[in-house]
């Protein structure tokens, strides 16, 4: 109840970072993410569940993760109502997304931990380029793997102030 709550000005630039790096042309242009809703809402996610990979381990970040959480969450509601889905079927949209985020988070972070590329791939086969004819999970797993290692050299202090810095992907 008297916890201190994450700057704000904080929260967004992270989560601006991770928007932007989400909507990188390669993913969808030669990785073979789908370039649809669905598909940007997966490439966020996975950028999401990197970080929070990164600040899941210091109790210091438990409030700038959930409140960053709840921003992401609170975009996907807005951008659903703002698509027309209708006030009643938001919630129940949202709570599905969740449950696609948490899925996905488990899976990569698993596959990470234990540095199992293949497995890596085998998530996002099953998670997000299932549909895509020309999907590349071999460029997009190696992508998670340089981008998990960039994040653990980051300064928890930085992240949390604002600064998040990503890896270009190539």
């Amino acid at each position: 109840m008297f916890r201190k709550k994450p700057a704000s000005d904080a929260l967004y630039s992270v989560y601006r970072a991770i928007v932007a790096q989400s909507r990188q042309p390669v993913f969808y242009a030669e990785w073979g993410v789908p370039d649809t809703v669905t598909g940007r809402f997966d490439m966020i996610s996975l950028h999401m569940a990197l970080l929070f990979r990164r600040l899941r381990d210091d109790k210091a970040t438990t409030d700038f993760s959930q409140a960053l959480f709840d921003l992401f969450f609170k975009d996907m509601d807005r951008n659903l109502r703002e698509m027309g889905v209708t006030d009643l079927g938001v919630p129940k949209k949202v709570r599905k997304m969740t449950e696609i985020f948490y899925a996905l988070m488990t899976g990569i972070n698993e596959a990470i931990d234990r540095g199992d590329r293949a497995g890596v791939e085998a998530v996002l086969k099953r998670n997000i380029l299932a549909d895509a004819d020309n999907a590349r999970p071999a460029e997009l797993a190696a992508y998670l793997f340089v981008q998990s290692e960039n994040l653990a050299g980051q300064p928890l202090e930085a992240i949390t102030g604002g600064k998040l810095e990503m890896a270009a992907a190539a």
